[in-house]
């Protein structure tokens, strides 16, 4: 399947309506993008005494999935079928995993093995993940949620076609990703190593993250504003992104296009979602 190309749907000079909103060019820079969409190219939230940042990710269309040789195995490649993906509305995206932090002070908990304010909460279950979004909409007064696995990975790429949104390489791995070649061990303060184009980090390697999504073993299919399977177990939701432990003779599971099933808690944690509209 060819890349497809992005595609404008209106130039606006009004708010647009929800739903109405303009498609990434596929070159602008997110700040020129915010102004054209008549939004803010970034949003912060006070939780009391601590701020979390969201980057805003624009509406628009890409090819989810890894093109034909990526994957490391045949199952791993029927989970990653390419599929056209179109997502109507932008969001803003933590531009960081979630720090202990910004976890206690909204739950009151850190259940992370290794502790830090900085560091990424992790050991916390899909469900803990769910209630701390509850949580912070009840603090903030404005919908939080996980984003969805095509939300993930469309953020992740910020319209990169590699194995990597800096490249296809373990080189190009090591300069925005935390795995088992690199990180000594251990999570890593957020934020250290490379941002990508649309200025978030750690999304190839510190802490994997839960995304909306439930996981089922079948390709995913062309679709606009996706949300995940209906039917599934409840308890097994789809991780994404590299993780400090990940392999590094090859780090293919470090991969945008990599989708797990629930796996170690301990490497697992989250990054949460901003819908710019209210969820209707």
């Amino acid at each position: 399947m060819k890349q497809l190309p992005f595609v404008v749907l209106a130039t606006l000079f009004g708010a647009p309506p929800a739903g109405e909103f303009p498609r990434w060019d596929g070159k602008e820079s997110m700040a020129d993008y915010a102004k054209r969409a008549k939004l803010e190219p970034t949003l912060t939230l006070d939780l009391g005494g601590v701020t979390w940042e969201g980057m805003l990710i624009p509406a628009g269309s890409f090819v989810m999935g890894s093109p034909p040789g990526e994957a490391k195995t045949e199952k791993e490649a029927l989970l990653e079928t390419q599929h056209t993906v179109t997502l109507t509305e932008p969001f803003y995206l933590g531009k960081f995993e979630l720090t202990q932090a910004q976890y206690e002070k909204v739950t009151g908990m850190n259940p992370s093995v290794q502790k830090g304010d900085r560091l990424p909460v992790h050991k916390v279950s899909w469900q803990d993940a769910q209630e701390f979004c509850e949580k912070m909409s009840a603090l903030v007064k404005r919908s939080v949620q996980l984003p969805t696995e095509a939300q993930w990975e469309y953020a992740c790429r910020a319209g990169t076609t590699t194995a990597y949104h800096s490249g296809g390489q373990i080189a190009d791995l090591n300069r925005v990703g935390w795995h088992n070649g690199n990180s000594g061990g251990k999570p890593h303060p957020c934020g250290e190593l490379a941002p990508n184009a649309w200025g978030l980090y750690d999304m190839h390697g510190n802490i994997r993250e839960f995304v909306r999504d439930m996981f089922v073993e079948a390709p995913l299919a062309d679709a606009t504003d996706p949300t995940g399977p209906k039917d599934g177990d409840p308890k097994n939701h789809v991780v994404r992104g590299g993780a400090y432990t990940a392999n590094a003779a090859t780090a293919l599971n470090c991969r945008s296009a990599v989708r797990r099933p629930t796996e170690n808690l301990g490497a697992t944690g989250f990054r949460i979602m901003v819908p710019v509209t209210e969820p209707k």
